[in-house]
């Protein structure tokens, strides 16, 4: 129990001290205990170190907990780009689904724009559903000004995918392009794939009214399509 105690009390002083030992904060990321992994988290973003940039990179990869996972995050924002962002980057050719995804995560956190090129077709149709998701999130806050609408056509063409969690996801990253994605939707939203045309009509209800549900706006568009009705129908 000492020795429990001991490794706690270490990374909190850490914390608090702002001391450039870094093995106390090293030490606490490979700890078996979430709590202790969590302040060593917060004791590397709260006193940055280059030495940080590496372990606290590995351990986004393989942490199971969300909470440390954001603080691990968190910390490496509070690190200069030019040691983050390769590091990062490094990260999204992983076989490991969670690294590609926690670092796509990451990169929306930092938002550099440096980072656009690396957001991928492969990246954004990953077969792996919580990439994707992210994927999606990152590219519609890295994506420039006049690359938008390409982005939308691409988006566009993962409706239907998975399921709620999933097309939520990708209807709040179409949404969150704005008119730029309205081209997109139009096409999507004649398709002759049900499934398809559901969720481009759902997306379009949110596209004008951000507020709506999106399980209300599905069950709107399921009406519209079973009518063989038009969006402007469903509007």
């Amino acid at each position: 129990m000492a020795r429990s105690s001991l490794a706690d009390e270490e990374v909190v002083d850490m914390t608090i001290t702002g001391t450039e030992s870094v093995e106390p904060v090293l030490r606490g990321l490979e700890d078996g205990r979430p709590a202790v992994r969590l302040r060593a988290a917060m004791a590397a973003g709260t006193a940055p170190d280059p030495r940080f940039v590496g372990p606290l990179v590995e351990r986004c990869a393989v942490e199971p907990e969300f909470h440390v996972r954001d603080t691990l995050t968190w910390a490496l924002t509070r690190h200069p780009v030019a040691r983050t962002l390769p590091a990062v980057l490094g990260e999204l050719s992983s076989e490991r689904a969670q690294a590609r995804s926690q670092a796509l995560h990451t990169l929306s956190k930092i938002g550099d724009p440096r980072a656009w090129p690396a957001i991928t077709g492969a990246l954004l149709d990953d077969p792996d559903d919580e990439v994707a998701r992210t994927a999606w999130r990152a590219a519609t806050v890295l994506v420039p000004e006049g690359g938008r609408r390409a982005l939308a056509e691409t988006l566009a063409g993962q409706f239907g995918r998975g399921g709620p969690q999933t097309q939520r996801s990708l209807s709040r990253a179409l949404v969150a392009l704005g008119g730029a994605a309205g081209p997109a939707l139009d096409t999507a939203s004649q398709s002759p794939v049900a499934r398809v045309r559901t969720h481009a009509l759902a997306t379009q209800r949110l596209l004008r009214d951000p507020d709506a549900g999106f399980e209300s706006a599905v069950e709107e568009a399921k009406r519209v399509v079973a009518l063989g009705g038009t969006a402007s129908e469903g509007a």
